[in-house]
This record gives structure tokens, C-alpha cells and sequence, in this order.
């Protein structure tokens, strides 16, 4: 990874061999010959790594390190000193410097630092990454059918590139999962992935979120807060819900997409990043672009690959092989030990049109292994909505006791009840024509 570098010293001999064996290197380079203008090349940009030297007329370096400290600058400084200075060199390290490095340059010294501090940064961004995602399985695509087998192919040569890939398709039909499958079969595999849902936060928070904050930006910015887009630099970053963005932000996000380039929300200074984008939308953003919703130029930088993920019912090949990777997983989470879908289970589940696709199948299959008393999913632990009209042909697999059926059947029915209304009891027992009262200790009797 590539590291942007400010040099700040005032022997402009010295400023240009490190500027020189640090551009050979791949990196980018900026010089400064005095304090001051190290402050004002700060106040402008942002630097990955500062070389500061202490001994300065005007401003010391000691007095620029505490400068940048107060700033809230996240740079790390390495400072430079001769012989003579090597206190005041573990003195600055004490106030926050990275290293420091002896006069004349050690420019292998110099190398290996750089490395270093680049490679603790990325590890960073990745642990970061990683600690949002906690808790969070990677996800898997299954490609039986031949129009899915075709899309996984082009996803994959498409994941060799560095072009912004735009995901298509219904709710539920598994656009992160293509996306991250796309990180791990990249050239960034090893970078972070950071999944940013679009429409989940205001529109007050929704910049600060991408971009980041400087301290004092707004209230409640008490701190200088990385955004995500940030926290994905040398990785991919995955913006979902694309099309619901405000103007404002599509302005911002066309900006970075160009240039690479953005600043936090009450900056001024520049940030450069590296950084995939991979978004994804169940919108008709060319409609929003006819309707002056969504930015055209923006449409067609993000236009540069497309994949249409087709919905489940369009491909029932997968639904078995899906079934049974979501079947293991609860299995092995619920510590149900070995248990399997009946055949008629299996029959019912791919004649389905799964309208919400690959999430509501999860959640179907999820359902039948907490609520199964044997080892054997039968197909009247489906949802009710799995069995259409109500002449449909009761599965034959298991009579069960008639209260049993009628339990489950209650539960489930108030379990979409509330769903539907946000868990709002309120208005689930207006729907339901019950008592509030009631339905909360029905809530409490089926542990919902």
C-alpha cells in the first residue's frame, strides 16, 4: 500500500533525497521547509506519515508535534534528529511520535519504517472492519442454476479489476453476499470489507458516517470520528441501498469516485484514499434518473460493471442446496445436532415463489429447526405463507395433537402481527382486535 508523506524539514537538500527515494518507492510526497507551512500542508490534507525534524528556526519541532497532537491530527510522526537530540527524540515519542531516525538518513531505516507504520494502519482498518462485522458469517453463493452459474462467473472476472461493480435486484436475493464474494476472489481479499446500508441512518448522519467528522463539526462531534469510506482504504467498500442517497451526498460520493478524494464533514483538509466500491440497489435507478432523483453522471460511474442477481424463484435450482447451508448453520448454532429436511419439506419449499427471496428462505429455515420437536422437519413446521391458498393439499408427513398445531400457529400469527407494525404492541393488538394486556402475556407465553 502507498502512503502519502510530508517531509518538514529546513535543509531543502535533505527534503529532496527523502522526497526523491520516497517517490521511488511508490509513495507520494509533499515538503515543507518550516513549521508553519508543515501546519498549513496539514490544515489542507491529510498525511499518512510525517517526517519532522526537531531542530527548526521559528517553530521547533517539538512545537509542531504538539500542534498536530492538538489538531487532532492522525498522521503518524517520525521524528529526525541528529546525534546530539536523541532526548528530546524519546521526549516526542513520549507526546506521540511513531519512531525516530538519526541524521544522516538510513534511507533502508527509513524503508523499513515507513513499511511498518503503513502495515500497522492497514491492520487497523482491517481489525476495524472485522469488529463491525463480529458476529457475522461470511456468506455463500450457490450457483446450480445456470443463470446464477453465468453471473458468478462474470463476478469473478470482474473482481480482478478495480471498476465500481453496481449489484441489481430484488430485497433478500443475496447483493452482499455477491459483493463480498467479489472482495475475497480480488487482488484486495486481504484489505478490509465494510458494508454500509444507505438507508439506515437519517440523512443528518448519513455523510458522517461515509465520510467522517472533524471534532467540533456538529453537536455531539466531540472527537475526530474515520468514516467507513476510510476505514475501506487498500479493501472494498460496499454501499447498499445506493439509490436512496440525498443529492447532496450523490455530489460527494461522484467527487471521491473521480478523484479518490474527499473531506470530513466540518473539514477543510484533503483525504486520499484507495478504495473499491461496490454498490447495490433494488431501485430503478434509471427511472430515478429520468424523474431528476439520482444524478446521471453518477449512475454511469457506478454503471461501469452491472450484475443482476435474479430472484429465487427464477432459479429453484439453488432452494435445495440453500436449504440445507442454512439447515447446518442453525443446526450448529441451536446445538440441534444432526436433523434434516423431509422430502415433502423439500418439495413445498422449491414449488415456492419466495417473494422475499434468499432472506426469507434463512428465516423459513431457521423457524422449522427452532421449532422442531424431532430430528425431522417436517413441512407443517413451515411459515403459512409457504402453503399459498388454503385449498392447498395439507402435507401428509406428521399428525400432530390439534393444540400443538393450534400454538404454533397463534405464535407465529402474532409474530407477524407485530413485524408488520415494528414491534409496536399497540398496533398489533388493534390488528389483531385484542387486548394489549392480552397480547403481551401472549408475547410472554410464546417467548416472543
Amino acid at each position: 500500500m502507498n502512503a502519502s508523506v510530508l517531509i518538514i524539514d529546513d535543509d531543502s537538500g535533505l527534503r529532496r533525497a527523502l522526497a526523491d527515494r520516497l517517490d521511488f518507492w511508490g509513495h507520494t510526497t509533499e515538503q515543507a521547509a518550516d513549521g508553519q507551512a508543515a501546519l498549513d500542508a496539514v490544515a489542507r490534507r491529510e498525511f499518512d506519515v510525517i517526517l519532522l525534524d526537531l531542530t527548526m528556526p521559528r517553530m521547533t519541532g517539538m512545537e509542531v508535534l504538539r500542534n498536530l497532537h492538538e489538531s487532532g491530527c492522525a498522521a503518524d510522526v517520525v521524528i529526525l534528529t541528529a546525534h546530539g537530540s536523541i532526548g528530546d527524540a524519546v521526549e516526542a515519542i513520549r507526546l506521540g511520535a511513531a519512531d525516530f531516525m538519526l541524521k544522516p538518513a538510513d534511507f533502508d531505516l527509513l524503508k523499513a519504517i515507513v513499511e511498518r507504520l503503513i502495515e500497522k494502519r492497514q491492520l487497523q482498518k482491517v481489525n476495524r472492519a472485522l469488529t463491525d462485522q463480529l458476529g457475522e458469517r461470511p456468506g455463500f453463493v450457490v450457483a446450480r442454476a445456470p443463470a446464477m452459474s453465468e453471473l458468478l462467473d462474470t463476478a469473478t472476472r470482474a473482481a480482478q479489476s478495480n471498476a465500481t461493480v453496481l449489484l441489481t435486484g430484488e430485497s433478500g436475493c443475496g447483493k452482499q453476499v455477491l459483493a463480498e464474494t467479489i472482495h475475497r476472489r480480488s487482488p484486495r481479499a486481504g484489505g478490509p470489507f465494510v458494508y454500509i446500508n444507505c438507508v439506515a441512518l437519517s440523512d443528518d448522519l448519513i455523510e458522517s458516517t461515509l465520510f467522517g467528522h472533524e471534532k467540533g463539526a456538529f453537536t455531539g462531534a466531540i472527537a475526530l470520528k474515520e468514516g467507513r469510506i476510510e476505514a475501506a482504504s487498500g479493501g472494498t467498500a460496499f454501499l447498499d441501498e445506493i439509490g436512496d442517497i440525498t443529492p447532496r451526498l450523490q455530489t460527494k460520493l461522484l467527487h471521491f469516485l473521480e478523484t479518490g478524494e474527499f473531506e470530513r464533514v466540518g473539514g477543510t483538509r484533503t483525504i486520499s484514499i484507495d478504495c473499491r466500491i461496490i454498490a447495490a440497489t433494488n431501485k430503478n435507478l434509471e427511472t430515478a434518473v429520468k424523474e431528476g432523483s439520482f444524478r446521471e453522471d453518477l449512475y454511469f460511474r457506478l454503471n461501469v460493471i452491472r450484475l443482476a442477481i435474479p430472484p429465487l424463484r427464477e432459479r429453484r435450482e439453488d432452494i435445495p442446496e440453500l436449504a440445507e447451508a442454512f439447515l447446518e448453520r442453525y443446526a450448529h448454532e441451536l446445538r440441534r445436532g444432526r436433523i434434516k429436511l423431509a422430502a415433502r419439506t423439500q418439495e413445498i419449499m422449491q414449488a415456492y415463489a419466495w417473494p422475499g427471496n434468499v432472506r426469507q428462505l434463512k428465516n423459513a429455515v431457521e423457524r422449522m429447526v427452532v421449532l422442531a420437536r424431532t430430528d425431522m422437519l417436517t413441512a407443517d413446521l413451515l411459515p403459512p405463507e409457504v402453503f399459498g391458498p388454503i385449498d392447498t393439499p395439507v402435507p401428509d408427513e406428521t399428525i400432530r395433537p390439534l393444540k400443538d398445531a393450534v400454538a404454533d400457529f397463534r405464535r407465529d400469527y402474532i409474530a407477524r402481527a407485530l413485524a408488520r407494525n415494528g414491534g409496536n404492541q399497540t398496533k398489533a393488538a388493534e390488528q389483531l382486535e385484542l387486548q394489549r394486556t392480552f397480547l403481551n402475556r401472549l408475547i410472554r407465553e410464546y417467548g416472543l
